[in-house]
Parts: C-alpha cells; structure tokens; sequence
C-alpha cells in the first residue's frame, strides 16, 4: 500500500512538473526551433541521470547490476524510439491545429493505454473506466474553445497520443522484466536525444547564439521535465497500474493550463475551471479503494 502511494506521489509530481514546464516551453520556442529545442534538452536530461547511474550502482549488488544492465539498455533504446516519434507527431500537429485540439487529443491517452491493456489481456474495472470517462470530459471542457472537426493535424496528435500510449506501455513491460528506471530512462535521452539532433541539422538552422538565449527555458525543461520528471514516471510505473498512471500524468494538461493563469495571466473561463475539477476529481476518485462490494460491506456494518 505504502508502495502504492508513493508510486502515485512520483507520478503526480511528474506531472506537475510537465505541466510547468510547459510555460517554458512556450517562452522557449521564441528563440529556437522545435528539433533545436527538443534535442537540446533530451541530451541534457540524460547527462543529469549519468551521475545518479553511478550513484544508484555503488548502493547495489554487482549481480543485480550485470542482470539488468541488458534489459535496461534494451528497454531504453525503445522507450527513446518511442518518445522521438510521440515528440515528432506532436509537434508536427500543433503546427497543423489549436493548441486546445492538440491538448485533447494528447490527453486521450487515458482511453488508449485501457484498451491497449484489453488487447493483451489486462482488463480494467468499471470503476477505472468512469473514471477514465470523466477525465476525458473534463480535457473537452479544458481544452476544446471552437467546434470539433478532425483535421490533417488532429490525425497527427492522435498518433502522437497512440505513441505515448506505447510509451507508458513499455515502460511498464519492461518494469515487470526488472529494468532498472534511471538506466533506462538515461538510454531513454540519448537515444531520442540523437535522432532529434540528426533531424535538427537536417530541418533546421540551429545557432549557439540562439541556444543561450533560450539557455534558461532549456535547462529547467532538461533537468526538471527530462531528467527528473520521466524519471519518476519509471520508477512511480513500478508500483501503479498503467491505466491508473495514465489518470495521474494526465493532470499535466491542468497543471499547464494554471500555470499559464498563474505565471503567464492567461485568462481561463468557468467552463475550462470546470474541466480541471473534472480532471482532478477522476484522478482522486482512480485512487480510492472503492467498489459496490466495499460500499454494501459497510453499509452492513452500519446495520449491525
């Protein structure tokens, strides 16, 4: 149980972090482009988690280390493909459609991890799904200011989300291996860190001068979004169900969407505060032991 919560704790830590550094995200992107963006502050996050690996390797047994070391490095090299091509997708889309399409369909997650879980066996229960149905109106309510009509862009977050639908899959598999969550999550960097270097020299004209200005917004995304926060998403995956996890880091898009009223002045309506309750209420509701079973078992209680 104790495992539990903690688990919860790291991933709703994630995702406060996530959804801040959102806002440096956007004051970012006024001095560099995406590809120079993202690859800058992937390979920082992985240099963060460099001294923690050895930190972590003298605290345990030499075996343990030689028997995951494999399953890690494999477990990182996809979880990196993985994140590369949900970062792409997303990025690509955003150009093509709002910002509040994007970060509802982004947010859809939290239906496609469940079902992905139906596929290979694992099934939620009715509890999980209502809650899954409310978060998902609650990111409507959020995050969609015009009428919905798919676009050419909308398609392409959906893929993005199917990706980091994948990516929370992974991590959990290869959690069951015994992979360990900093290794894999250091692979994790310098794998997608490389690839969105390659296309950075390919798409776009990166500048050091323009880097340095933007030095501030990068270091907070590599070292806090990168290297700590999807850290904790490994390591809190260990101890939560995947599509419980999925409702937690799903509170990413209302952290984003205060931060941006709180730091920015970014005005949001009673419809969007409305959206966040929704979000917030799934969340909290995913994480109480309830059920009809428990609610007739005290309620017999209460008789006697």
């Amino acid at each position: 149980m104790l495992k539990t919560i903690r688990g919860s704790l790291m991933l709703l830590t994630a995702a406060f972090i996530w959804g801040t550094a959102f806002v440096a995200q956007s004051k970012g992107m006024d001095y560099v482009e995406p590809f120079t963006y993202n690859s800058v502050r992937t390979l920082i996050g992985g240099l963060v988690l460099l001294p923690m690996i050895f930190f972590f390797r003298r605290r345990s047994s030499r075996k343990a280390s030689e028997n995951n070391i494999k399953i890690s490095f494999i477990g990182g090299i996809i979880c990196g493909l993985v994140l590369f091509a949900a970062s792409s997708f997303q990025q690509l889309g955003i150009s093509l459609t709002s910002a509040g399409k994007a970060g509802f369909i982004t947010a859809l997650y939290v239906v496609i991890v469940p079902v992905i879980g139906i596929i290979s066996g694992q099934k939620p229960n009715i509890k999980i799904w209502l809650c899954v149905f409310i978060a998902v109106l609650g990111f409507y309510l959020l995050c969609i200011k015009e009428g919905f009509r798919l676009s050419k862009g909308d398609l392409y977050v959906l893929i993005c989300a199917v990706f980091y639908s994948v990516h929370i899959i992974v991590i959990d598999h290869f959690n069951s291996k015994g992979a360990e969550p900093v290794k894999m999550s250091c692979v994790q960097f310098f794998t997608a860190g490389s690839i969105m270097m390659i296309c950075m020299f390919i798409f776009e004209s990166p500048a050091l001068s323009s880097i340095f200005a933007a030095k501030y917004t990068i270091l907070y995304a590599g070292v806090m979004s990168c290297g700590v926060a999807y850290t904790l998403q490994m390591i809190g995956q260990k101890y939560t169900e995947p599509t419980v996890a999925t409702l937690i880091m799903s509170l990413e898009s209302v952290f984003a969407a205060l931060a941006g009223w709180i730091i920015l002045n970014e005005q949001m309506s009673i419809k969007e505060f409305s959206g966040c309750a929704l979000v917030f209420t799934a969340v909290v509701a995913s994480q109480l032991d309830i059920s009809f079973k428990n609610i007739i078992q005290i309620r017999e209680k209460g008789d006697t």
